[in-house]
């Protein structure tokens, strides 16, 4: 499928608005043709573009909030070795996203290659999609916020004993921490780049100190072979079932790696950048993951205790570290979370403005405006925000509420992935690919991504706890089927006939003429 290049005078027109940058040129250019007009500023360089992507994989945020989880659902051999074993399929997921985000560099990014790369029924492919992107993403900023939430609990409890933790309390202080993101994002957008910066060498900076703390500190350490041992306390009797559950960590800890490619629009020579964004987070995650991960393994000393905890990455820190140590090392914590949740709603804010851009979202007109003052879509970050929240009320009856919004980010974000790469796949040869591709790899590469998003998808959707009881049961299914329902309502009574895929809004010159200088 070949994409249409700008004509000569628009390329003369558009270098000399720009003061002739080459980078700024061949961004624009292909923006332009692709049929759309440059309404957002590039100020993402190479280095920020991973940094979104590998501070909403965020390694301190999704080892510590699952760790609990994967203990009892297969313990430290599937904590570690699942880890592995994830990281390389995540990896081969994002190798043929970052093929197909360099063909088609837009905010719309998942929907928008859908659309573009489906032979026939175009549109029903793209809404999809779309839709999946969508309520994915707002799982994991729901996700995010609640994770955040239970850990600033948790140092509210070494802080001051007497306070005692609720789920209503989770709920309330997850809500807090959204809307105060969701601020940011409306108020301070320059802030906010600068924090996906930090964020790195936050996260970076407290890898090191986290891992050395839990290597040095503690005076015993569990043997080599623990790594081995096995646990199933999930309530179910299959201990490969239970096990299997217990990938969720590391499936859970590598999502939100579309956000380089939802910042397209926004980064500077994108077609490259933005798929080494992608592939660059989760190699770069997988490596310092692991390293956590074996730490805090080896680190845990009474692992029924630990493992029955209300948080046991807590527990660990505690044992090995002491309070002092553990409530400073908590911190670290939290602000991983809180960069996470902040990198998640700016990348779902992205999502939700090209969606609306090509009318595809109820309210399209709103949710695509954008700031003058700011040049962000400010509507779009609030629909981001009531919909996390709204996510996130099951909580206040759910035992289980967190896990379920895990699973909601997790299938809803893979299956979102797993439909342009299929479509990818079947268009063969006559893929377009652009500057940054797999070559002769690209085919099976991707057929062992599908094989795998197929694979946990199902896994995910599935109970995670027994008995099942109205507080154990994953509503993730039903999050999603709701989601599906609407939209595959709403497709069959009105937008089949006026949805037809991303929307072209003229010739290369004529989009050109429509940019915001």
């Amino acid at each position: 499928m070949s994409r249409r290049m700008p004509a000569p005078r628009a390329r003369a027109r558009h270098g000399a608005r720009r003061g002739g940058d080459p980078s700024a040129l061949d961004d624009d250019a292909t923006l332009h043709a692709m049929g759309y007009p440059r309404k957002l500023t590039r100020r993402f360089q190479a280095f920020d573009n991973f940094a979104i992507s590998f501070t909403v994989i965020n390694i301190i945020s999704g080892i510590f909030s699952g760790f609990g989880f994967g203990l009892n659902a297969g313990g430290p051999s599937i904590l570690v070795f699942g880890w592995i074993g994830v990281s390389v399929m995540v990896l081969f997921v994002g190798a043929s996203m970052a093929e197909v985000a360099s063909a088609y560099p837009t905010s719309g990014a998942l929907y928008f290659s859908a659309g573009k790369l489906a032979r026939r029924h175009k549109g029903a492919w793209s809404w999809y999609t779309g839709w999946l992107n969508f309520v994915g993403q707002v799982g994991g900023t729901a996700a995010t916020g609640y994770a955040a939430a239970t850990f600033v609990q948790a140092f509210l409890t070494l802080q001051w004993p007497s306070y005692e933790p609720t789920g209503h309390r989770t709920v309330l202080i997850t809500a807090l921490i959204i809307v105060v993101q969701g601020l940011a994002n409306t108020y301070t957008v320059h802030l906010v780049a600068v924090l996906n910066r930090i964020s790195v060498w936050w996260l970076l900076i407290g890898l090191v100190v986290i891992v050395g703390a839990l290597t040095v500190i503690p005076d015993q350490h569990q043997p080599a072979s623990f790594v081995t041992y096995f646990a199933n306390n999930t309530g179910f009797t299959s201990g490969l079932y239970g096990g299997m559950l217990g990938l969720l960590v590391a499936s859970w800890t590598f999502t939100g790696f579309d956000a380089s490619f939802h910042m397209s629009e926004e980064t500077v020579r994108a077609t490259v950048n933005a798929p080494r964004g992608i592939t660059r987070a989760i190699a770069c995650s997988a490596i310092a993951g692991l390293l956590l991960m074996l730490a805090l393994v080896y680190a845990v000393r009474d692992y029924d205790r630990v493992a029955a905890a209300d948080a046991p990455p807590v527990q660990i820190l505690i044992d090995g570290l002491g309070v002092g140590t553990a409530k400073a090392l908590l911190l670290v914590v939290i602000g991983a979370m809180l960069f996470c949740g902040l990198a998640n709603l700016t990348s779902n804010t992205r999502q939700i403005f090209a969606f609306s851009r090509d009318g595809a979202m109820p309210g399209s007109r709103w949710w695509h405006s954008v700031s003058a003052r700011t040049r962000t879509p400010v509507k779009a970050v609030w629909l981001a925000v009531g919909c996390s929240l709204v996510l996130v009320l099951p909580g206040w009856w759910s035992r289980t509420a967190f896990t379920a919004l895990v699973s909601v980010n997790v299938v809803g974000l893979f299956l979102a992935y797993g439909l342009p790469i299929l479509l990818r796949l079947r268009l063969g040869d006559d893929f377009a690919h652009g500057p940054w591709h797999l070559g002769r790899w690209g085919r099976p590469v991707g057929i062992v991504a599908v094989a795998w998003i197929v694979f946990s998808s199902v896994l995910f959707m599935l109970p995670h706890a027994a008995p099942l009881t109205v507080t154990s049961f994953n509503y993730a299914p039903l999050a999603l089927a709701g989601v599906l329902a609407v939209a595959t309502l709403w497709w069959f009574t009105s937008a089949r006939r006026r949805f037809h895929g991303p929307v072209g809004y003229g010739r290369p010159d004529e989009v050109a003429a429509m940019d915001l200088v």
